[in-house]
């Protein structure tokens, strides 16, 4: 018990959780998640080529199983689950997700139709030109080693990477706290800018962006960023690209055509895409779409068919882009390891300068081991060439002296290592012609030392030697190779069709219906708003209105959030319709308070119960997803109770305490979001109802015998934020204008 006690030691909680979950979050960062800059690799992907290099499955060599490269890596370097370790080889070898791909698979390693690989016991794989090129240099001290996970092998720590694979295949993965996303580009233009960078180091991003153009999608599509909007992106090193599918109209007989898209965005699942086109069809909402059709092979054919030939094809991929992921957006995020080993994110101008200084050093240490190399032979070809020159005195010390080699050390003033070589000539080297060779090889190496030692002297014929290196890539995997052609192309789109609902919904009068628990239907035609509808027996009506189906519906709650829901999408029939819940994300605290038609160009005035409000564009209240917009801002024990049409220049408010009040519009500011000013004073409750109105035409109320019109207005005319006068004779006893 002593011995244990010994070792408990009080810690702070927090600071041990901090520091243990840092040194976790470091290990995914780096370890798993974000590739390095200058090989563009995960330790996983680099442990898989290293893996496979060992295993000679260079491409001129057979192929071997898969499961054999899978269980090297697991077993020799990377100590994680197999099927991890076979996916992302799978990934490696399918050419719709790496632009270059660096394994060369033969079986089934999936498709772009979201199938999955077969199990790495039947398919094989060996390394492509590309990632041989990715590991060029690596037996000649061009990178350095690190020992594995048990210390029984070696792995390097960065390839030597000839090509820029960071940027030619790009990367994914989310780490702790941090994401990568970069897209695939091509080699021939990562080649034309970093010679360009050769030649101008001081050079401005613009026209590095010039030569890159932008992405280059393993799946082909169009880019239809504007160069501003690329240039932003790589400037930045974040950024969304827009891609669309490329699709052409194929002339049928008797006039009819139909649409054959040819390439989709990248990594959209060509199978799931159908799905949704297919679905939007069943529900009718592409009316004038008739049919889809998968006739893709290798390549992709999707063919669509138009309702008839009269229909706008424009029109329809415009809709179809809106409503499916035949347009998708790629956000880029360029965050990688440095060669410093710290996670950044980095501009195109900073990854291509990254990869320039890993090149010059690879190449240093690259001529260095040469060099050495060299120098070693050359002392070993001097030694020889004294041996023929003395050969028969050489012969005398082997065969008389005991410690010959010590002996022709001294007499010759040979080296250890050049005595040694002498010692181990086989007697057939001793022919003449074998002395013509070595004075050959000698030169020869003489010649090479002195360009070496030139090259490594002089930083300008080093980066004339990385051109060279970079030309002679962008030959073999350049773009008039099958593979390096450039597949993505570029399209700017300078306005967007603008494509009205009319056109894909039937335009037809409809009442939407929202009973007090939050349901919501719509029946066919405009109906008297005051007829008896049905409920449930412990619901009521809340709100009707008339809209058409092509109409967008505007719903705001008492928390100031505004939603919006498409007509056409409100079910209909004779049931009680569906839980609004299910179509917004309404918080179950809140109700909705108001639901109008949209109109556009359009302010409205929303106020709270305690009697704060200002004015909302239109723009404002159209939300992009099911949470809502929040617009207004209340505090505690405060809801949004009014949303009003801005109709006229002058407002009416009236409190519970029945004091009514009345001023211009104008004195209520505009507002993106906020509480709000006070638009009437209260000493005790709250606001009742508001009415706007023209001041010319006076404001009205209920009262028995009909509608009042009240055009006096001097008793009730003041200011914002005042209290206001009693209300009329004969108004209502609810305090609200038409008396409901």
């Amino acid at each position: 018990m002593a011995e244990v006690e010994e070792k408990i030691k009080d810690v702070h909680l927090a600071e041990e959780l901090s520091s243990r979950y840092l040194s976790y979050a470091m290990s995914t960062i780096v370890s798993r998640s974000l590739p390095d800059v200058r090989d563009g690799l995960k330790p996983v992907h680099r442990r898989l080529l290293y893996a496979m290099r060992q295993l000679h499955l260079d491409p001129k060599s057979g192929f071997k199983k898969c499961a054999r490269v899978v269980g090297d890596v697991i077993g020799k370097y990377h100590p994680h689950g197999d099927s991890a370790v076979y996916g992302a080889m799978c990934r490696l070898a399918q050419d719709f997700s790496v632009r270059y791909p660096l394994v060369d698979g033969q079986g089934n390693f999936g498709n772009i139709d979201g199938d999955n690989p077969a199990a790495m016991r039947y398919t094989e794989a060996r390394l492509t030109e590309f990632a041989i090129a990715l590991m060029e240099g690596l037996n000649e001290n061009a990178v350095d080693f690190r020992e594995t996970y048990d210390g029984e092998e070696e792995e390097p720590v960065v390839m030597p990477g000839m090509v820029p694979n960071l940027l030619c295949n790009g990367s994914s993965g989310i780490a702790v706290g941090m994401a990568t996303n970069i897209p695939p580009h091509n080699l021939s233009e990562i080649c034309d800018a970093l010679l360009y960078m050769i030649e101008k180091p001081d050079c401005e991003i613009e026209p590095l962006v010039r030569k890159i153009k932008g992405p280059d999608f393993p799946t082909g599509g169009i880019i239809i960023d504007s160069f501003s909007s690329i240039l932003d992106t790589y400037t930045q090193g974040k950024g969304t690209f827009r891609i669309r599918a490329k699709w052409e109209k194929e002339e049928l007989t008797h006039g009819q055509y139909q649409i054959i898209i040819k390439e989709i965005p990248y990594q959209v699942v060509k199978s799931k895409l159908i799905e949704r086109i297919a679905s939007l069809l069943q529900d009718k909402k592409l009316p004038m779409l008739d049919d889809i059709r998968d006739e893709s092979t290798h390549d992709i054919r999707i063919v669509l068919i138009p309702k008839n030939r009269t229909v706008d094809a424009n029109l329809l991929m415009e809709h179809l882009f809106k409503q499916t992921e035949l347009e998708s957006r790629f956000n880029m995020n360029m965050n990688v390891l440095d060669s410093d080993g710290v996670p950044r994110v980095l501009s195109i101008k900073e990854v291509l300068r990254e990869f320039l200084n890993h090149r010059i050093n690879v190449l240093e240490r690259r001529a260095q081991y040469r060099l050495d190399k060299i120098n070693n032979r050359l002392e070993i070809l001097s030694g020889y060439l004294i041996a023929y020159l003395n050969l028969d005195e050489i012969i005398r010390i082997i065969r008389e002296e005991e410690n010959s080699k010590a002996v022709m050390m001294q007499e010759f003033s040979l080296t250890e290592n050049q005595a040694e070589a002498i010692l181990n000539m086989k007697l057939r080297s001793l022919r003449k012609l074998e002395e013509v060779e070595i004075k050959r090889e000698y030169d020869e190496l003489s010649a090479e030392k002195g360009e070496l030692e030139a090259l490594l002297s002089d930083e300008s014929k080093r980066w004339e030697a990385i051109g060279g290196e970079i030309k002679l890539i962008r030959e073999k995997f350049g773009k008039k190779t099958a593979l390096g052609r450039r597949r993505t192309d570029f399209a700017e789109v300078t306005e967007e069709i603008d494509v009205p609902l009319e056109v894909f919904v039937e335009k037809e009068p409809i009442t939407v219906i929202l009973s007090q628990k939050g349901w919501i239907r719509c029946i066919k035609g405009h109906s008297d708003l005051n007829d008896d509808f049905k409920f449930k027996d412990d619901d009521a009506l809340q709100i009707a209105i008339h809209a058409q189906t092509t109409d967008k519906i505007i719903l705001f709650d008492t928390s100031g959030k505004f939603f919006n829901i498409s007509a056409n999408e409100i079910p209909s029939g004779r049931g009680f319709g569906q839980p609004l819940r299910l179509m917004v994300d309404l918080s179950n605290n809140d109700n909705i308070c108001e639901m109008f038609v949209f109109e556009p160009k359009t302010s409205y005035l929303v106020a709270s119960n305690t009697g704060k409000g200002f004015l909302v564009d239109e723009n404002h209240l159209i939300a992009q997803t099911r949470n809502g917009r929040k617009i207004m801002n209340v505090a505690d024990g405060e809801q949004a109770v009014m949303c009003r049409k801005v109709t006229g220049d002058s407002v009416a408010i009236v409190g519970e305490n029945r004091k009514l009040l009345i001023f211009k519009v104008e004195e209520i500011p505009s507002m993106a979001r906020g509480r709000g000013v006070a638009l009437q004073k209260y000493k005790d409750g709250n606001m009742s109802d508001i009415q706007i109105f023209n001041a010319a035409d006076g404001f009205t109320y209920a009262r028995s015998g009909g509608i009042k019109v009240e055009t006096d207005l001097m008793t009730w005319l003041g200011h914002r934020a005042q209290v206001g006068k009693l209300v009329p004779f004969g108004f209502p006893k609810n305090n609200k204008f038409m008396g409901k």
